[in-house]
């Protein structure tokens, strides 16, 4: 009897996840050095094959450009090992001999990875490292589109980390793919965590799954430009944002708003560095193109040029225009220019001033992206400070590039390809995932106190100050004694002091 599609891909996904559990059962037993070691040498074969596997990647999906998915793949590998070579993972990881305890660290078993078409080859090489040096396997459901570029970039990890040492089926890769595939790998019941990076519809299954996962909202950050800032510089950097691999990354800015009293030199500063507005039909026509008639992004547009995107829109811009912006008044679900466009495509808005802005901000994202990325271009501290204090997102970007100071190029934030949304954005983890989310840690503690100890009242707080602003205690009991219960005194020392204080009286 011959198996259908959907039950073959079902049937490959069960022997997969089972080679990946009896591989990762031999990699537990490793140490930190062994495990090091592997990393190290898919690190270093990823970054060989960097231009290789970046070019396959373009010429398959149509999206981005090729020398930028270098610096991806070289992210993805070398920064990202370089970044997480000296943590402790595996084993005892920290011992506080003060306190008696022992923290180990656990991997969480087989990681089932979903990787988007965006950044294929990129995301394969970042999630496998970080996979293995937390002692984990890992399992990989390639997007359809990119599964000829995804396979090859397993291939070439595979053989690395089995010559380093790697057991056979410590990483795997659904080769049939189907829907009910990568559903049969959500759903096993052998899974120990989902990193989920992919599209909205995807990252919900991924949590409904029955099974620990961590994933990814949609990525829809402003970026304020406030009257603080050096224009010229924060202009380059959006735009050195916006159009890196032609606006694939996330986390890339996706509207401007800045200030009617610096409206002028930002107009002109945009246009002088290769900006094009949209005049009102030619945002209507491009409107048409960045959402299907489902609400969600047209894949036609995504890393495209601003010239192809004019093309298909229908209109002539002039040549060695970077970026398209559409001036816009209002945000909504409707407006596909307030929505997440993975392309060279900007919403511009003017707000009177910063307090109005935060508010817009806030509008944007709330609409799409909330929890994920923003950035502010201002040399305003306290600005500043308060758009951290008020801002639903994960990461708020200084004076650096959305698509790359989220990833950690630019930033001393982890260098990452999945970025945690947090709670608000219906996200486990508001961090840029580590290979310190992929471990659970077993704590070793001693016994410190006895019952007697409990029940005489020897465990009342101490008169301990928290310093909000830094998170230190101090211990003031010699300035600042905790209370004590009131002394206590026969009834013949009572009349004693009673008498003392009438004679006292008396001589006055």
């Amino acid at each position: 009897m011959t198996l259908d599609k959907d039950l073959q891909s079902i049937q490959a996904v069960r022997d997969l996840v089972a080679e990946a559990k009896a591989a990762q059962k031999i990699l537990s037993t490793f140490d930190q050095k062994k495990i090091d070691s592997i990393c190290f040498a898919i690190a270093t074969e990823c970054a060989k094959h960097a231009e290789e596997l970046a070019k396959m990647a373009v010429e398959e999906t149509g999206f981005g450009v090729w020398e930028d998915k270098i610096l991806k793949n070289q992210l993805g590998s070398t920064i990202t090992w370089d970044y997480i070579k000296d943590m402790k993972t595996v084993g005892v990881i920290c011992e506080n001999k003060a306190d008696r305890i022992i923290e180990i660290g656990v991997p969480m078993g087989v990681v089932a990875a979903l990787i988007p078409s965006t950044n294929p080859t990129s995301t394969v090489m970042y999630k496998t490292l970080i996979s293995i040096k937390a002692g984990n396997s890992i399992v990989i459901s390639p997007h359809p589109n990119a599964k000829k570029c995804i396979l090859e970039t397993v291939n070439i990890i595979k053989a690395a980390a089995e010559k380093a040492g790697a057991p056979a089926g410590t990483i795997g890769c659904i080769e049939l793919t189907t829907m009910d595939a990568t559903n049969a790998l959500l759903k096993h019941r052998d899974i120990g965590v989902i990193l989920a990076t992919g599209g909205e519809a995807m990252v919900r299954a991924a949590y409904s799954s029955g099974n620990p996962a961590i994933g990814v909202g949609p990525g829809n950050g402003p970026s304020f430009i406030e009257r603080t800032a050096n224009i010229k510089l924060a202009v380059k950097r959006i735009f050195d944002s916006k159009t890196f691999d032609n606006g694939t990354i996330c986390a890339s800015e996706q509207s401007i708003v800045t200030e009617k009293c610096i409206e002028k030199e930002v107009v002109a500063e945009v246009e002088r560095q290769g900006g094009y507005f949209l005049s009102d039909g030619e945002s209507q026509a491009l409107s048409k193109f960045i959402l299907r008639a489902n609400g969600t992004m047209n894949p036609q547009i995504v890393g495209k040029p601003a010239q192809r995107i004019a093309e298909m829109a229908g209109f002539s811009i002039p040549q060695g225009t970077r970026v398209l912006l559409s001036r816009q008044s209002t945000v909504s679900k409707q407006n596909p220019y307030s929505r997440e466009k993975l392309c060279p495509i900007l919403a511009f808005y003017v707000e009177e001033s910063w307090e109005q802005a935060c508010e817009r901000s806030i509008e944007i994202l709330n609409n799409e992206g909330v929890g994920h990325t923003m950035t502010i271009h201002s040399e305003n501290e306290s600005v500043i400070r308060e758009f951290a204090l008020k801002k639903p997102v994960s990461r708020l970007l200084v004076n650096t590039p959305g698509a790359l100071g989220g990833v950690g190029a630019t930033t001393k934030l982890a260098p990452a390809l999945t970025l945690g949304c947090g709670a608000v954005g219906g996200s486990a983890t508001s961090d840029n995932i580590t290979p310190m989310n992929l471990i659970n840690i077993r704590r070793v503690a001693w016994g410190v106190k006895e019952l007697e100890e409990l029940r005489d009242g020897s465990t009342r707080p101490s008169a301990a100050s928290y310093c909000a602003s830094c998170g230190s205690s101090s211990n003031l009991t010699a300035t600042n004694p905790a209370p004590t219960s009131p002394p206590s005194f026969s009834r013949t020392e009572i009349e004693k002091i009673a008498r003392d204080i009438i004679s006292r009286l008396g001589n006055q």
